[in-house]
């Protein structure tokens, strides 16, 4: 049996402002929204298919001090299209774990950038090749593991 990631879930503290985060920021596409309340939700797709889901039903920011979800990594075409994402994420004033680009671990092709949405849950771009030659973070650990 071979199981891939259908979409995922992630519970916000309020939706217009991560639909807003999502949507304009990161480029998903609206597929569907309930706004019944108590119960409001926003379906976010990649002009394909469903890749993402909000629930307004947290009632604090996340906390990486718990155990569940450590960081969504979304993956680009190419390391200036990770640039993009960063400058775009820079105006609109994301929290970054790392300054610029960094590799994944010394000597990586594979690399990108790590930050947090308005919610504090923690993000990744990546791309799998492009990054040879960023500075890497640690020389022990993995970017995407300790930020």
């Amino acid at each position: 049996m071979t199981l891939r990631t259908g979409h995922i879930g992630l519970n916000v503290t309020d939706l217009d402002r991560s639909l807003a985060f999502y949507r304009d920021v990161l480029g998903f596409a609206p597929i569907g929204e309930g706004e019944e309340e108590g119960r409001r939700y926003a379906f976010l797709g990649d002009g394909e298919s469903l890749v993402l889901t909000l629930w307004q039903q947290a009632e604090r920011p996340y906390d990486g001090g718990r155990a569940g979800l450590h960081h969504l990594a979304l993956e680009a075409d190419s390391v200036e299209r990770v640039e993009e994402y960063e400058r775009a994420l820079r105006a609109w004033g994301a929290d970054f774990a790392y300054e610029g680009v960094v590799a994944h671990h010394e000597g990586a092709a594979s690399g990108g950038i790590f930050f947090h949405d308005p919610d504090g849950i923690r993000l990744e771009i990546s791309v799998p090749s492009g990054a040879e030659g960023a500075p890497a973070p640690s020389r022990t650990a993995p970017a995407c593991g300790f930020f």
